[in-house]
């Protein structure tokens, strides 16, 4: 563990000494998934799952909403920083992605989106499949930008994020009747994998060789999955984080086998389950005083503008001792707490 730590240490003053010279340890980041990851997409396409009303946002630079789940940055905000980079790649439907802003890369997630397409659907964003669509867009794009061999060039060397599956579990199968009956938790997990597997394939053949993937985080101790699901249960919802648990099991062993079968490919299955879970079991250890509801609101079911807006009732003063900034999301201050361990855990990914 000390030979962990040091490595750590020395792999963190190294990046000071990287921005401090304005470089970045790899030459864009492209972003696939979910409301975690989404930076903005959300505000160009029909659907309820926005966040571009106050008070979301309103720890960012400018105190302004920008499309994130968030009161101020994503823990993959704060990776690119800790990576050197001092602007974010944008969201690819916004007007900022285009020209030189391409060359930092690309966001494609959107909220509310899943592995399986269906999910997407339901809340009216943009599918997984799209997204990769948008991709191949992209990089037709860069070429313009960059040339074809640089844009080769970013392409292969680029570090690529992938968080998605939460709202598979809880957006769809979790209330879809007709799905929990035709699929145990077990199944759809299965069903969700072979997705992830065919969508990894794809990008590998697309060019990118650095691949970051979420785990599931602890489902069940979600404020929202608590209210809706808990049924009085005190604590987390065990079966939904053993459902969770059981599917990180699975990608982690698919993400295994497909390193084996795609040259050049590193891929990395980043465990946000156990840091998220230990500031949930133990905030105080991590100087937070609040971890069973979200700062917005009443903090238990807001995961929306419509509920988590400027009116809503009780908003906290000060996000930094909470966990969760709505009842899905976690605040900037736990996003640093995961992107710390993101960072430690991805050194594969640009050694």
């Amino acid at each position: 563990m000390g030979v962990v730590l040091v490595y750590a240490l020395c792999f963190a003053l190294f990046c000071i000494c990287v921005n401090s010279q304005s470089v970045t340890l790899v030459p864009a980041i492209i972003t696939f998934g979910d409301s975690v990851v989404d930076v903005g997409n959300n505000d160009y396409i029909p659907t309820i799952f926005k966040a571009d009303y106050p008070p979301y946002g309103r720890d960012f630079k400018n105190k302004q909403p920008t499309g994130r789940f968030c009161n101020g940055k994503l823990a993959t905000d704060i990776t690119a920083e800790t990576l050197g980079f001092t602007s974010f790649a944008p969201p690819y439907l916004s007007p900022q992605a285009s020209g030189k802003n391409l060359l930092l890369g690309a966001n494609f997630a959107s909220a509310g989106a899943g592995y399986d397409d269906h999910t997407s659907l339901l809340s009216h964003v943009i599918p997984l499949s799209q997204q990769l669509k948008y991709y191949k867009e992209y990089q037709v794009n860069l070429a313009k930008v960059a040339g074809s061999k640089q844009a080769a060039s970013i392409i292969k060397d680029a570090l690529y994020l992938v968080a998605a599956g939460s709202s598979d579990f809880v957006q769809n199968y979790y209330i879809n009747p007709f799905l929990n009956k035709a699929y145990t938790p077990d199944q759809y997990s299965s069903y969700l994998v072979g997705i992830f597997n065919s969508f990894i394939k794809d990008l590998h053949g697309l060019g990118a060789r650095r691949i970051g993937v979420t785990s599931l985080p602890p489902l069940g101790c979600l404020p929202a999955t608590r209210t809706l699901f808990g049924f009085h249960e005190s604590g987390c919802v065990s079966r939904i984080n053993t459902d969770a648990q059981q599917f990180n099991k699975k990608i982690n062993s698919a993400a295994t086998q497909l390193q084996k079968q795609l040259p050049g490919l590193k891929i990395v299955i980043f465990d946000v389950f156990q840091p998220l879970y230990d500031l949930i079991a133990n905030p105080k250890k991590s100087g937070f005083t609040e971890a069973t509801k979200g700062c917005c609101g009443t903090g238990t079911v807001e995961t929306t503008s419509l509920l988590c807006n400027s009116k809503s009732f009780g908003t906290c003063s000060n996000a930094t001792q909470y966990v969760f900034w709505d009842s899905v999301h976690p605040s900037e201050a736990a996003n640093q707490v995961l992107a710390d361990s993101l960072i430690i855990q991805g050194i594969a990914l640009i050694s």
